[in-house]
């Protein structure tokens, strides 16, 4: 009888919010305990989940995620630098640490990450390198910079971190995005030289634009997220506001159409929805949800279409892509795309079908808490 209850409760089908909670408890218990995080791209998105989870919770509900992160970054405080994007991602907690203790060892940290990042390679048009090892614009990079300049505005209220996003979105969108389907590439190459990250494909580079070839959902996922964190976060009066929120406005125009409607998922690849080898993403939808209930919410996206679309992707995510994990009292995303790097339309439709990860907790917790907004 007892086992009936737990299968009752934990019932995706069945769930009211109780999920969130339960992605919470697994990622911090089991997928990534505090002592033992990692400096990496991935946990720290895991982390800004429990940054928008502790200003979700009442105060009396707070210390435990507070607590969390002091642990991660003490952990990790002689290793922690920002020498690259993926790097610079986690020391936004650093720096959330840093506005809400007070105490002077998170804003020598903070400030340390920032004199990193300012000697992080740039490419001809001024955008950071998303590896130092050779000179490419990533989608990626935009979400992983956003987490961590947002947090420094807020401690310092000092415009030029959001001048510097602003920077970085236009370095970006201006060799990734296409205005005519608002989408954008997932890679552009400003050295020309092909380099062997052992996780792209050799060549993926186009020989005259030197752009990758393919819409891959979560790179577009990333951009949808920090744009409607940094609309949220600027004054409403920012000589900003106004590109910021045509890109996202750009960004977002073409999703409903493809989104599939039985299950409220975006694709792997965006536009081929129809190429059997291609698969339904979680992280992607969970993301454009977000997203456009942000949009909404902030009164920057109408209501319709984009109110339908992102009730497709909650409801469709909770039906579809959660799953009990094997042992224990808990809930895990399915159906994420694994780590992804650049590739044409092969190698993204053979990327591993994974549960878990960091980035595929957080990007559900984050539409669950929005959804909870509305």
């Amino acid at each position: 009888m007892k086992y009936l209850a737990f299968l009752l409760l934990f019932s995706p089908a069945l769930l009211g919010q109780n999920w969130i909670d339960s992605l919470d408890l697994h990622g911090r218990q089991v997928y990534m305990p505090a002592n033992k995080y990692k400096w990496d791209w991935g946990q720290a998105t895991f982390l800004n989940s429990l940054i928008h989870l502790y200003n979700a919770k009442p105060a009396a509900e707070k210390e435990v995620y507070l607590n969390y992160l002091k642990k991660a970054m003490e952990v990790t405080y002689d290793v922690s630098n920002g020498k690259h994007p993926n790097a610079l991602a986690s020391g936004h907690a650093m720096v959330f640490l840093a506005r809400i203790t007070g105490e002077d060892k998170y804003k020598k940290k903070a400030n340390e990450l920032y004199a990193d990042y300012l000697k992080t390679p740039r490419t001809s048009n001024g955008g950071v390198s998303h590896r130092v090892e050779t000179k490419e614009l990533w989608d990626d990079t935009i979400y992983m910079l956003s987490m961590y300049m947002l947090e420094m505005y807020r401690l310092s209220h000092d415009e030029k971190y959001i001048d510097e996003l602003a920077f970085q979105v236009k370095a970006h969108s201006e060799k990734l995005a296409y205005w005519r389907t608002g989408l954008w590439v997932h890679g552009w190459d400003s050295d020309a030289i092909d380099y062997d990250d052992k996780c792209s494909i050799i060549g993926w580079a186009d020989p005259i634009t030197r752009k990758s070839s393919e819409y891959w959902g979560r790179a577009n996922g990333w951009i949808g997220m920090a744009l409607v964190d940094i609309l949220e976060t600027i004054p409403q009066n920012s000589k900003h506001r106004e590109a910021f929120a045509l890109e996202l406005k750009n960004l977002l125009r073409l999703l409903p159409v493809l989104q599939n409607k039985e299950t409220g998922h975006w694709y792997q690849i965006l536009d081929a929805g129809d190429n059997p080898a291609n698969f339904q993403e979680s992280s992607c939808t969970a993301m454009f949800g977000y997203a456009m209930l942000k949009g909404i919410r902030l009164g920057i996206l109408p209501k319709q279409p984009y109110e339908a679309s992102a009730e497709l992707a909650y409801q469709g995510i909770k039906k579809y892509s959660l799953e009990k994990v094997a042992n224990g009292p808990y809930l895990t995303p399915k159906n994420i795309s694994g780590g992804t790097c650049i590739g044409y339309k092969s190698y993204y439709f053979n990327r591993p079908n994974v549960s878990g990860t960091g980035y595929g907790i957080a990007s559900f917790i984050m539409l669950g808490l929005e959804y909870e907004k509305k």
